[in-house]
């Protein structure tokens, strides 16, 4: 047994492990070197938005309200220019059962993995995820396991990793613990093995199309409040999901030409499976440090094929500083009366940052919020951070170095965004594609339509950037 469970082993036969845990034959959607089809792969589920909504209801899950940002929008307004300042709103995804967007991912994972018949589920994540996979499963009666990375070599926790730890236990789960690095994904496929639990990744079709339900919603409810559809949403991005499933629920809406804004924490030149940066970092997801790999190959998940594909769905990409999430955490609390985790706040700061160059009557969504606790606090957060040596600061969050400073604006006018290149990310994203093939094959037609749909890009700006990488010449 012991030798069945060593690492080679164990990593020799993750597809069988994955295949068995997921219930989903990954290869027969394959149709050529690199391409599959993306869309059966959704529709083989069998779930559309309104099935989803409902199983959704069964668990209390959905159906969340939309704010508007009424002081908010006031304050943007007081900054901008004459007549710009868009209308903020939030959908307030803090009131799911286990306090985030998360539940949606969760609840039918589970409830597939119920249908059909897993003794339990389980999922490796550090974040709001295992306790929404936690609840929900309490809720349909099956055990539950959740794989974190939760501390340092020194056994320094993350507070907002412990609160999410706390969570999950108050739900009834295992927590197995680990240390930073890359033992990770054996643990967790050791784990699958052993039990015969579903895995209730954060990239199969399931989570993605729980996540559909979120953009229909809100789509649905803006047009309902205002009479018209919004004209930007912004989503907090770190694996792709968020922004995958909301932009194909807006679709399902009706709201196909709605602007869809990816956006992310600025950890840039921390890395997140090192040690040293672990607790380096202010947050655990939402960040560069997850949004930037996955968005140049989606496919680095825990299934062999993701279901989150970010680059074919957002129009715009952009980064916020530490400091400014903090800064306008604290502003959604004193101005709205809404106490709100800093993650999800990430694409607030943003929101009040685009909004200013928009029209007064024009309206801009923040597709989330999540809870708070004691560890998620902005205080928990920046109290680690200063016994890691990091300076905190109030100034010009311009001066902001990952691992190094976190500065806080002294003003709202000083919160800015900065955007990502896109055709940088597609450009790395097809590198990597190339890379990933194996040796002597070659990319046909379908893969060139699959590579294009992939990065929003033409065929022949795929062909080009391939020879370019290949060092041929067309």
């Amino acid at each position: 047994m012991m030798e069945k469970a060593g690492y080679e082993s164990v990593m020799a036969r993750r597809a069988e492990i994955v295949r068995a845990s997921v219930g989903i034959d990954y290869a027969q959607y394959e149709t050529g070197t690199i391409a599959f089809d993306y869309e059966r792969l959704l529709a083989d589920t069998g779930y559309d938005v309104e099935s989803t909504r409902d199983i959704q209801g069964r668990t209390a899950v959905g159906n969340t309200p939309l704010v508007e940002l009424k002081n908010i929008t006031e304050l943007a307004r007081a900054v901008a220019g004459p007549g710009k300042g868009a209308r903020i709103f939030v959908k307030d995804e803090a009131a799911n059962p286990s306090g985030s967007f998360k539940d949606r991912r969760a609840s039918l994972s589970v409830h597939e993995a119920k249908k059909r018949g897993y003794p339990g589920v389980a999922a490796a994540t550090s974040g709001n995820y295992g306790a929404a996979v936690a609840s929900q499963a309490a809720k349909s009666g099956l055990r539950c396991i959740i794989v974190q990375e939760a501390f340092d070599s020194r056994g320094v926790a993350q507070p907002e990793i412990a609160e999410k730890t706390r969570a999950c236990e108050a739900y009834g789960a295992e927590v197995i613990r680990l240390s930073v690095g890359p033992e990770l994904f054996y643990v967790f496929l050791r784990v699958l093995e052993e039990t015969g639990y579903f895995n209730a990744s954060l990239y199969t079709p399931y989570s993605i199309l729980g996540i559909e339900t979120l953009g229909y919603e809100l789509a649905l409810q803006v047009k309902e409040q205002t009479g018209r559809l919004p004209h930007t949403v912004i989503a907090t991005h770190a694996g792709g999901g968020n922004v995958t499933g909301t932009r194909r629920g807006l679709r399902k809406a009706g709201a196909a030409d709605t602007t869809m804004i990816a956006a992310s924490v600025d950890l840039s030149g921390l890395h997140m499976a090192s040690d040293r940066d672990f607790n380096r970092k202010s947050f655990t997801t939402g960040h560069t440090g997850f949004s930037i790999p996955f968005s140049t190959w989606p496919d680095r998940a825990d299934v062999p094929r993701s279901a989150a594909r970010p680059l074919r769905y957002m129009d715009r990409f952009v980064t916020v500083t530490q400091g400014e999430v903090f800064y306008i955490t604290q502003v959604l609390a004193e101005l709205e009366g809404m106490e709100r985790g800093s993650a999800g706040n990430t694409s607030l700061a943003a929101a009040f940052a685009i909004g200013q160059n928009l029209g007064e009557d024009q309206i801009v969504v923040v597709q989330e919020t999540e809870y708070t606790g004691a560890g998620k606090h902005p205080l928990a957060q920046l109290n680690l951070a200063k016994r890691m040596g990091i300076d905190v600061a109030r100034g010009d969050p311009r001066d902001n170095e990952p691992g190094r400073r976190i500065v806080i604006p002294q003003d709202p006018s000083q919160i800015s965004v900065t955007e990502v290149n896109l055709d940088h990310l597609r450009r790395s994203y097809l590198r990597n594609a190339r890379s990933s093939l194996p040796e002597g094959a070659e990319l046909g037609d379908v893969d060139f339509e699959f590579l294009a749909a992939d990065t929003r890009g033409s065929i022949a700006y795929v062909k080009e950037v391939v020879d370019e990488l290949s060092g041929k010449s067309r």
